[in-house]
């Protein structure tokens, strides 16, 4: 029998990771995607080129520019604020929210899938754990499914993780193989996680909470 083919937005991250090995388990022909926005944690692009390589898929990395954005996830943009600042100052939306981001990725994610006959486009959106981020959250893809429906295309975004919190994110990719320590979360780049970005901290209580060991802690981070 012909398997599915499917299309994965492949960040390198922890959840990016999970929703490919749920992808491949559930039998789909997988084609990754990744992109290259100036992110500063440019160590998440080599992360999803390794997590396709290991399990002999195709990745495409496609270069694309918001210069108009001020978002600090891009580089020239301001630092990237600890969690912690970040709730002092009760922002409604972090300063690491990229107007748009997955609105542009779906749109390439939806043209290659329409070019290669896949039927579904796979992303790690996640609702419950998460920094508040507007194209995160299930109406967001609610009204991307609609839109799809009135196109008269069979294609459908899944979101496998949107309502999972962290932890259970973390022991699903756990049963399914997922190498997390091939991931990259930190916000801020470098050679180490630097422990204090929202994504650092979510990924930190998500593995407390499942009462597991974040492998990119593993040794001398593990103390900090």
């Amino acid at each position: 029998m012909k398997k599915k083919k499917a299309i994965v937005l492949l960040s390198g991250g922890l959840d990016s990771a999970t929703c490919l090995y749920y992808a491949l388990r559930r039998g789909y022909d997988v084609a990754c995607l990744a992109f290259d926005y100036g992110q500063r944690h440019r160590r998440e692009i080599e992360a999803s080129r390794r997590l396709a390589r290991i399990n002999g898929l195709d990745i495409a990395t496609v270069k694309i520019s918001f210069p108009w954005n001020r978002s600090s996830l891009v580089s020239g943009g301001p630092a990237v604020a600890d969690s912690s600042a970040r709730r002092r100052r009760n922002l409604a939306l972090p300063a690491t929210y990229v107007p748009g981001r997955n609105t542009v990725f779906i749109s390439h994610a939806l043209s290659y899938a329409e070019t290669v006959g896949a039927g579904a486009i796979f992303i790690g959106a996640n609702a419950v754990d998460f920094s508040g981020y507007p194209d995160c959250r299930p109406a967001y893809y609610r009204a991307w499914n609609s839109l799809l429906s009135a196109l008269g295309t069979k294609i459908k975004i899944k979101t496998p993780l949107l309502s999972m919190k962290k932890s259970a994110i973390i022991k699903l990719g756990a049963r399914l193989g997922a190498p997390y320590g091939l991931t990259w979360s930190c916000y801020r780049g470098g050679d180490e996680p630097c422990g204090k970005c929202d994504s650092c901290a979510i990924r930190a209580k998500g593995f407390a909470q499942a009462g597991a060991t974040d492998p990119l802690l593993v040794g001398k981070n593990a103390k900090r």
